[in-house]
Parts: structure tokens; C-alpha cells; sequence
């Protein structure tokens, strides 16, 4: 049986480039803000963390060479992890290999061949996981309906109420809100449908950010976040630890940041400098 991490208590690495700078960052198992002026070194910390672990296999022999993970439990050898980055740019000339296998799909999904981005293949993605999570949701629910325990059926259904109700009032001052009679994310606004593919790039933003830690179903796991305000709006910024700590309480928040908005509902303490994780 593999035995997950509840969160991450320790990250150290030996050299963050050129043989300079030895890291040692003791983590919260809540929220963790990196902070510091371009070029120090913030999202090189969380992609070489991010690149071991997207290795995959058993924790920590897949960890690039001078990174080093402490986790709780000590001897959890798996880490649940999201990684979410800023960046909404075109793919037409910058697909992958993976990311070209999706070009059909998310043709038809999109409406053209072209004219989709990295938030676009998050969606995609998201809106698959989303579909089994109402599946999952759905079954155990039937199992409390069946035992006679009508409160804990409400109770399961309520967390997929609330991520609709966040969006919906996220998104009020456009008119936009969710299609609650479909399993699969729509938006209606003014008469007018509308799919994902279809939002501005912060709206898509924030609802990839939400979805990604919906589906994760109150499992512990780790969500690492790259500048992720740099497309939301500031009061959307102010709301961003909070809304994901609401979905899911067992979540741990690894981000980096330049905008003061982010902190500002009381996560002030949780912010660290680079410069104060040097050795």
C-alpha cells in the first residue's frame, strides 16, 4: 500500500544554480509564500522540487541530485502534488509531444485548431477529473442514502455546491454563472452559453486553481503555485489562500508571489524572503 505525505516539512537544495546558494526552507504544513525581487531564485526553488517529484516513482530516489525533501510522515514515500503556473500563451507553435496528442480534442473543444493555451489544456484536463469526482461523489453518497443517513449524503454534496457558489460570485460582476444542471463545466451569461476555453485569462486562472483543488477531494496533498495572481483581479488575489483552504482543509500551499494582495487576509507571517532560507 503506498503511504502518502501529509505535507512537506523541509526543503533543501545543495546549489540553486552555478554552485551558489545552499537553500534550507522550513515549511508550515498550511501556507508558505516565497517571496524577493526577480531573478533570486523563487520559482527556480519550486520547479527543481516540482521536477523531481513529476518523475514520478517511489519517494525520494526520483529527486534531482541536491534536492531534498522532509515529510510528515517521515516514512511516507508518495507526495500528492498540483503544480500551477501563470502562463495563459498561445500553443500553436510550442506543443509538446503530450501536448499535441490533445490537439483533437481540444479542437473540438476550443472550436479551432489553434487557438488554444496552457490554461486551455489545464481546463481540459480539469474537466475530466471534475467528471470522475461527481462520479465518486455520486457513489458514495447512494452508499449513505442506502445506509439511511440522509445528513451525511447533504454533507458530501455541499463542497461541490460551494466551489459553484465561490465561482459564481467570483465571476457576478461579468454576469457569469454556472450551469448547474450539467456534469461538465458551462456558463451562461446573458442568454449566451459559454465554455471555459471561452473566459478571459484570469477568470480561467482562478477556476483552474479552484478545480485542481476540488477534485483532490480533501486528500492531503501539496499545491505549488507560480506568481499565480498575475492574471487575477486584486480582490480575487486577496481571496486566493482562502477559497482553497475552504475546498480543502488537508491542503498544503507552496507559492511564490509578487503582489502584496495575496497576504493581505492574514497570511502576512507565512511569507518568507529568499534571502532569509540562504546558507
Amino acid at each position: 500500500m503506498q503511504k502518502y505525505a501529509d505535507y512537506i516539512r523541509r526543503i533543501e537544495i545543495d546549489s540553486l544554480w552555478s554552485g551558489k546558494k545552499h537553500i534550507v526552507w522550513e515549511l508550515s504544513p498550511k501556507v508558505n509564500i516565497l517571496s524577493g525581487i526577480n531573478g533570486v531564485g523563487k520559482s527556480t526553488i519550486l520547479n527543481k522540487v516540482v521536477k523531481g517529484l513529476s518523475a514520478g516513482g517511489e519517494f525520494p530516489s526520483h529527486m534531482l541530485k541536491g534536492v531534498k525533501l522532509e515529510v510528515v510522515p517521515e516514512d511516507a514515500r508518495w507526495i500528492r502534488y498540483d503544480m500551477i503556473r501563470s502562463l495563459d500563451s498561445n500553443l500553436s507553435q510550442t506543443l509538446t509531444e503530450s501536448e499535441a496528442l490533445l490537439r483533437q480534442p481540444l479542437a473540438s473543444y476550443a472550436g479551432n485548431s489553434n487557438g488554444f493555451s496552457l490554461l486551455d489544456i489545464q481546463l481540459y484536463n480539469l474537466q475530466r477529473k471534475y467528471l470522475d469526482y461527481q462520479v465518486n461523489i455520486g457513489n458514495r453518497i447512494i452508499e449513505q442514502l442506502q445506509q439511511g443517513k440522509m445528513d451525511a449524503a447533504q454533507l458530501l454534496s455541499q463542497k461541490k455546491t460551494r466551489f459553484q457558489d465561490m465561482v459564481d460570485d467570483l465571476f457576478r460582476e461579468t454576469g457569469k454563472r454556472m450551469v448547474r444542471t450539467e456534469n461538465e463545466i458551462r456558463f451562461t451569461q446573458i442568454g449566451e452559453t459559454l465554455l471555459p476555453y471561452q473566459l478571459s485569462s484570469g477568470e480561467k486562472q482562478m477556476l483552474a486553481i479552484l478545480l485542481t483543488v476540488l477534485v483532490e477531494d480533501e486528500q492531503p496533498y501539496v499545491l505549488f503555485m507560480d506568481e499565480p495572481e498575475v492574471s487575477l483581479h486584486i480582490e480575487w488575489q486577496k481571496q486566493l489562500i482562502d477559497l482553497c483552504l475552504e475546498l480543502n482543509p488537508n491542503v498544503q500551499i507552496i507559492l511564490t508571489t509578487h503582489s502584496p494582495a495575496v497576504v493581505m487576509n492574514g497570511w502576512v507571517d507565512a511569507v518568507t524572503e529568499v534571502s532569509d532560507i540562504e546558507v
